[in-house]
């Protein structure tokens, strides 16, 4: 059973400057999410439930890379997403801007107790003009990787999400499917949509997988 918890020489550019130099950045790249791709999915209304839709995703290309810490907000979702973006800024292969997309998607594997620490994989959906030739990270913590075809339990909720956030809104997930659904136990999703420029219609949401037949442990890649 899932269980959530919380848990001088040469001249230099000063420090606030180079943020924020990388926060505008962002700000032009993210600021609209609206007009952003994102995975394609169809919805089962056939099996919509009362807060929450269940989705059907294609098989699909991802850029990603995996944190540890006690908790998402701490450094990992942080520290992940500006590996990733450095990626489709131009740090891979072919020196190659790729544009941004949504959701920023974050797999979230609970550690083992209270006092351990929890493994993150944040991810960046690959735009559907490069699924199929995507250029290779330059960094060897950052990769692509092809995730299953799954069908997902999606529950959504606005504002400005943070660990207290996703896990209240994980609990009431769990608690609206009480147990009808044979579900991933070792994993779950935290994902979100906006830049942090965005104040209003904020999206984000808690993602349960139902059970793939055969899955890699690591990645979350159906095995051949």
């Amino acid at each position: 059973m899932l269980v959530f918890r919380r848990r001088l020489g040469r001249r230099q550019i000063p420090r606030m400057e180079f943020f924020r130099s990388v926060g505008r950045t962002i700000k032009s790249t993210v600021v609209d999410s609206g007009i952003l791709d994102h995975p394609e999915y169809e919805v089962d209304d056939s099996k919509k439930g009362d807060g929450y839709e269940v989705r059907h995703y294609p098989p699909s290309m991802w850029v990603s890379t995996t944190e540890q810490g006690m908790s998402w907000q701490d450094g990992p979702g942080r520290k992940g997403f500006f590996k990733l973006f450095n990626f489709i800024q131009g740090k891979n292969e072919r020196s190659q801007k790729i544009e941004m997309t949504v959701p920023v998607a974050t797999r979230v594997q609970p550690g083992a107790g209270p006092n351990c620490e929890s493994t993150f994989t944040i991810s960046f959906f690959i735009p559907p003009k490069n699924q199929e030739s995507a250029p290779k990270p330059k960094a060897e913590d950052v990769f692509l990787e092809t995730w299953p075809a799954m069908d997902i339990y999606a529950r959504t909720f606005s504002g400005y999400a943070k660990d207290a956030d996703y896990l209240r809104e994980a609990q009431v997930l769990t608690e609206k499917l009480g147990g009808s659904v044979d579900l991933e136990q070792s994993f779950y999703f935290i994902v979100g949509y906006n830049s942090p420029w965005q104040m209003f219609n904020r999206r984000n949401e808690v993602w349960f997988v139902k059970k793939l037949q055969e899955t890699d442990d690591t990645h979350g890649e159906t095995k051949e």
